[in-house]
């Protein structure tokens, strides 16, 4: 199917999107990387009524370190996080889940805050910022303010961004040197969205002890989690198989996935279980303190 007829203006800065976002209400849309809404629209799963095209709105795709976080801009291409030396150092797990989301080509196209801000559930990088307790910028004709990740996402494709707001940044903490990291996919091939996803990232202490472990699923919620509660039980503990065990059944246990086309709920919670366990344990693996 093609799309249907559409109106179009290229915003010359954040300001200038933010009015015609106010002018022309919730039918408009921000047109990014398109490579998640132009299909929406070539299937009619989206009618927007005009497209603001930011692409060309300057300082929006920097790569940067700020105040203990990394800060990338909302129109950085995904492949230029994905090697970029300065993200690979300060938050590892970045490169390693940026490989899984969709193809190189799509990669090349789209952006880091497009798909934050499409908010689709199953995605990898609204886990990956859910789960490192990361933050979203956006701005308004109030102004800029920041979102905790954990408060941004509300729901399958929504957030709590308003309709006239233009999420201009993200802001990740950094993770500590030799923080090692994984990601574990269900997926029916690579590059497609996953079934189930879990990520890790873990630091060991001297005494091989977990100092820093921060977790995130995807596939099993209406919007992607952190898991703060097999964090709580493995922080401070020695990485044991009996301990990650008893972390991933804590998952399991608190998930409530549903029902689709792709998979039951009890064999998305039992694959999110299996992912955790395998995710913990290759982090604990990679972290740069041998447990």
């Amino acid at each position: 199917m093609k799309p249907p007829a559409v109106k179009y203006a290229r915003a010359g800065d954040v300001g200038e999107a933010v009015a015609l976002l106010t002018e022309h209400g919730s039918d408009a849309k921000v047109l990014a990387g398109g490579q998640s809404l132009v299909p929406l629209m070539s299937f009619r799963l989206a009618r927007p009524s005009i497209l603001i095209d930011i692409n060309r709105i300057s300082g929006l795709d920097q790569i940067r370190v700020d105040n203990g976080s990394l800060v990338i801009g909302a129109m950085t291409r995904q492949r230029d996080v994905e090697i970029s030396a300065v993200a690979a150092a300060e938050v590892p797990l970045l490169p390693k889940v940026l490989h899984h989301v969709g193809h190189i080509t799509n990669r090349n196209r789209g952006t880091i805050g497009g798909s934050v801000a499409h908010a689709d559930s199953a995605a990898e990088l609204p886990a990956l910022v859910t789960g490192l307790g990361g933050e979203l910028v956006v701005e308004g004709p109030n102004g800029t303010r920041t979102i905790a990740a954990e408060d941004y996402f509300t729901g399958t494709f929504t957030t709590a961004m308003e309709y006239n707001e233009v999420l201009t940044g993200i802001r990740i903490p950094r993770l500590p040197a030799e923080t090692g990291v994984a990601v574990e996919e269900l997926a029916r091939r690579h590059g497609d969205f996953a079934i189930v996803g879990a990520m890790a990232a873990v630091h060991l202490a001297a005494d091989g002890s977990v100092d820093l472990i921060r977790l995130a699923a995807s596939g099993v919620a209406s919007v992607p989690l952190r898991l703060h509660a097999a964090e709580e039980l493995l922080a401070g503990a020695q990485p044991t198989a009996e301990a990650i065990d008893a972390a991933a059944a804590t998952v399991a246990g608190s998930v409530n996935p549903t029902d689709d086309v792709h998979a039951p709920a009890s064999y998305r919670r039992d694959m999110i279980q299996l992912l955790v366990k395998r995710a913990v344990a290759a982090a604990v693996e990679r972290s740069g303190v041998s447990a």
